[in-house]
Order: structure tokens, then C-alpha cells, then sequence
């Protein structure tokens, strides 16, 4: 029998969920054993599944349990390569210029280059989880100049040459999948797709998250939650927003609002729709009755 191997001092994808329950974030076994696979394979880990559901929160957790720095790229409609790999400061160049007069200045330097997210990743891949957050808001394009860069990770630099990172980075990518990614990425990549969770569990991740919040509050509030996401809402709730009613009740119910008032009187913190505030409004009588202990 092979003998147990060790990644990143994580014995197995049971080390791993219980050292991200440790830092506040609770896995299941498939997203444990994804992730711990993706750590022991080095390839990039790609999360996918409905905003809130806690994909960037699982990178933040991972980055805090391996003890590095979370180095993040967000991307949006229009990100292309110049603001996900480095740029050189040109007012400083010239400043530099204008100061040596005529003693010789290197303007390719270190001191002039601005390291973005992709490059720092590549400079420093000791030090840093990257996090290439909803890369489904990215077009084609820049999908393909990604790819390119997790198949060998290094960039070009024509100033300084190519850079070729030591070892490989940990890289997580995150998707809303408001669009299909291409299957070439798909494959550089472990993946694995994050529901959200069943109402028990999420009475467990707000008592996690929010310790001072009351057993009876918590449950209450992830099966109000749960029934909110089965709506027809244009923004359902997210784990976070969850977490954050909860806190919120229990601050009204401390201050003397009555019980079914306190969720009431909170419905901005876990509803961010106009359009939907009104639609919760008249349901909430007896969503609450359900969800009530």
C-alpha cells in the first residue's frame, strides 16, 4: 500500500475540511477533497455555482490556512491583459529622467514596474494564493490569454525578457456562469460546482460565522433563506446576507422587538432589491411561520 502523502502539511481532504473549519469556513467532503486534489495535482481549482453560495470565501479560507496572501483579480466586461499582468509607471519614468540629467537611468528597473495580480502571482508563488474571481464576466478573449498563462506560467516582458514562475502558484478561479467557459479551461482546472447549502448546515456556518447568535435564530434564519432562494427573486440571498440577518435579529430581539417584528424590521440586510422587497413583504407572514422553531 502507497504510503499517505502530505500536501502543504494537509494529510488528506479530512485535514483539509477541518482546517477550513478552523478558519470559519465550512466544506463539505466533495469541495475538501477538490480542493486538497487541486493543492497535490498543482492545478488551478475552478469553482463554479450561484452568486453568495461562498466561492470566493472558500479562496479567502484557503489563502488564511496555508498562510499566505490572497492576491486577487476581479474580473469584469473589458479586463484585458495589461491590467491583469503589470505596468510600468510612466510619470515616474520620466520624473527620473528629468532628475539624472545626464547620468544613465534604467527605466526597465523594478522600481518603475507595477506588478498586477498575474505577475505577482508568477514572481512570488510561495507567497500568495491567486484568485482569478468571476472569470465568466471576462470575454473570450481574455479567457484565452488566461489559459495560456495556466498552462506554463510565464510572462513576457519585452523590456526584461520572460519571466517563468519558480514552482507552480495555488490558483483558484471562481464563475457565476452567466455564460459558458471554454472546455480547454475547463480542463487546465479541478472542478467542482458549490450548491448552497442545506438549511442545517447553514444554521451551523452562521453559528460559525457569527458566534454570538442564538441556536433558535440561526435555524430560524436558514429555513427562512432557504424558502427566500425557491422564489422567484431577482437577488436571492447569499450565505453572507444570511449570516448578517441573523446578527441583526438577534441585535432587535436583544434591544426588546418582538420576535417575528425583529425579521420584519431587518429585511434590507438580507433583501437588496427594490423589486423584490415588496414581493418579500407580502410573503413574510407565513414564510416566517415556517421557519419559526
Amino acid at each position: 500500500m502507497a504510503a499517505a502523502r502530505t500536501v502543504y502539511g494537509l494529510s488528506g481532504p479530512e485535514a483539509l475540511a477541518k482546517a477550513l473549519e478552523d478558519a470559519f469556513y465550512l466544506a463539505d467532503p466533495e469541495l475538501a477533497t477538490a480542493a486538497w486534489l487541486a493543492l497535490a495535482l498543482g492545478k488551478p481549482l475552478l469553482l463554479e455555482g450561484a452568486p453568495g453560495v461562498g466561492k470566493t470565501e472558500a479562496a479567502k479560507a484557503l489563502a488564511g490556512i496555508l498562510g499566505r496572501r490572497l492576491v486577487r483579480l476581479q474580473c469584469y466586461e473589458g479586463i484585458d491583459a495589461a491590467h491583469a499582468l503589470y505596468e510600468w509607471n510612466h510619470p515616474r519614468q520620466l520624473l527620473e529622467l528629468r532628475r539624472a540629467g545626464d547620468r544613465p537611468v534604467d527605466l526597465w528597473a523594478d522600481t518603475f514596474l507595477i506588478e498586477r495580480p498575474l505577475l505577482t502571482a508568477l514572481r512570488h508563488p510561495r507567497e500568495v494564493v491567486l484568485l482569478i474571481d468571476e472569470i465568466d464576466r471576462a470575454d473570450q478573449e481574455f479567457e484565452a490569454f488566461l489559459l495560456e498563462f495556466l498552462s506554463d506560467f510565464s510572462i513576457s516582458i519585452p523590456e526584461r525578457g520572460t519571466l517563468v514562475a519558480a514552482e507552480r502558484p495555488v490558483v483558484v478561479l471562481t464563475s457565476n456562469r452567466t455564460r459558458e467557459l471554454h472546455e480547454a479551461l475547463r480542463r487546465r482546472c479541478v472542478y467542482h460546482w458549490i450548491d448552497y447549502p442545506s438549511p442545517e448546515q447553514e444554521a451551523r456556518i452562521v453559528m460559525l460565522r457569527a458566534a454570538g447568535v442564538a441556536e433558535r435564530t440561526a435555524k430560524a434564519v436558514a429555513r427562512a433563506v432557504a424558502r427566500l432562494r425557491q422564489e422567484p427573486l431577482v437577488k436571492p440571498p447569499g450565505i453572507a446576507e444570511a449570516v448578517e440577518w441573523a446578527q441583526a435579529v438577534d441585535l432587535l430581539i436583544a434591544g426588546g422587538t418582538p420576535w417575528p417584528e425583529a425579521f420584519r424590521r431587518s429585511l434590507g440586510v438580507v433583501i437588496k432589491d427594490e423589486e423584490d422587497l415588496p414581493y418579500v413583504k407580502e410573503r413574510l407572514d407565513s414564510l416566517l411561520a415556517e421557519a419559526r422553531p
